[in-house]
């Protein structure tokens, strides 16, 4: 069976796992980003913990993916529920760093600028530092995403959802029939699905940044 042939043999099964892989990336996206950009907002101004979050949001990712996948399932069992919790947890570094490098990287005159206007010191970071750092916070949720899609591929070794089952399937049968087939057609969905969330994110960025703040990753 050619590589065209088994795509469409197993179209609804390919299409199913590729929308999984897509829906359990985006959840733990949505989660970091929502809580690391809260931390930075806390902790950009403390030294202490602005490090202490970066430090411990960094030693997650010295974790090897499968080591942490493993160790989560007596808390959060196989399936979903650790791939999440690892994914969440891996995609924090990029997110915190970058939400505080924005805060701390602004022009001070600008922020003084808002307070000479009387805005209370929240309503600056909300209504100031925020909109200007965004540009380098959204930057920080990009790659994280687009880490975050290929590590998904190994939770497929815990029962967890996504395009990893098509790969790990073809490996364990490797030589034997469409077992390549398998493992290319996993291989290459987690592309396709990793190329539509950079497109996704490129058009967040158009929309919600001004033309002279945006920033490449």
């Amino acid at each position: 069976m050619s590589f065209s042939e088994y795509v469409v043999s197993r179209w609804d099964t390919l299409s199913l796992a590729a929308a999984e892989h897509a829906l359990v990336v985006a959840i733990a996206m949505a989660v970091a980003t929502a809580v690391g950009v809260l931390i930075g907002l806390l902790f950009h101004d403390s030294p202490r913990a602005r490090g202490g979050a970066i430090a411990a949001s960094a030693a997650v990712l010295t974790v090897p993916s499968l080591a942490l996948l493993t160790l989560l399932i007596p808390i959060t069992g196989l399936g979903w529920g650790s791939t999440l919790v690892a994914l969440t947890a891996y995609a924090f570094l990029p997110i915190i760093r970058n939400t505080v490098t924005g805060l701390r990287g602004l022009d001070a005159a600008t922020v003084e600028a808002g307070r000479g206007m009387g805005l209370s010191r929240t309503r600056v970071l909300l209504q100031v530092q925020l909109p200007l750092a965004w540009p380098l916070i959204l930057t920080g949720v990009r790659v994280s995403a687009q880490m975050l899609i290929g590590i998904a591929a190994i939770a497929a070794f815990v029962d967890g959802p996504g395009l990893g089952t098509q790969i790990f399937e073809g490996l364990s049968r490797l030589g034997s029939v469409n077992s390549l087939n398998a493992t290319l057609a996993g291989t290459l969905g987690i592309v396709v699905v990793a190329i539509l969330f950079d497109l996704f994110f490129y058009a967040v960025s158009r929309l919600t940044t001004p033309r002279g703040l945006r920033v490449r990753p």
